[in-house]
């Protein structure tokens, strides 16, 4: 039986090759009674579903809102880590007592961390979920009968 996973790499994973010996190690009998040859393979079917509209749909809502989520956060968290070091006057500058502005924007970060945490969940929940959900059974459902795709 080949391995037919498009990302399976031989050489870098060293599987199918005895310790120390040069030659290839015996083949794994088949599956289930699977052959090569008959019917179609899992992986056209992956292939498929990855090139189709609805999955480009929920990848592109997906990258919609991380990479706009990611790049704000980042800049966020450079924006507190230049501050501590370049302007350290500004940050022990006292805003309540003992509380002054590093605190404030240390809080800051943690407060952005959870809200961006529920505003990914709420826009998965509401936008991407359901699409991926019908996409799963979508690809189950194709993948059934395929060699090598017994799920």
């Amino acid at each position: 039986m080949r391995y037919e996973d498009p990302w399976y790499d031989v050489q870098a994973s060293g599987w199918g090759e005895p310790a120390g010996a040069g030659t290839p190690a015996r083949t794994v009998p088949a599956a289930r009674g699977e052959h090569e040859g008959t019917g179609i393979r899992a992986r056209d079917i992956y292939v498929e579903v990855q090139r189709s509209a609805a999955f480009q749909e929920v990848r592109s809502r997906y990258r919609r809102f991380v990479v706009p989520g990611v790049a704000g956060f980042l800049a966020w968290y450079v924006a507190y880590v230049v501050a501590a070091t370049a302007a350290p006057r500004l940050m022990a500058r006292p805003v309540a007592g003992a509380v002054n502005v590093a605190m404030l924007a240390g809080l800051g970060q943690f407060l952005t961390t959870f809200l961006l945490t529920w505003a990914y969940a709420r826009h998965a929940r509401l936008r991407r979920d359901r699409a991926a959900l019908e996409l799963r059974w979508d690809t189950q459902e194709l993948a059934r009968g395929a060699q090598g795709g017994a799920l």
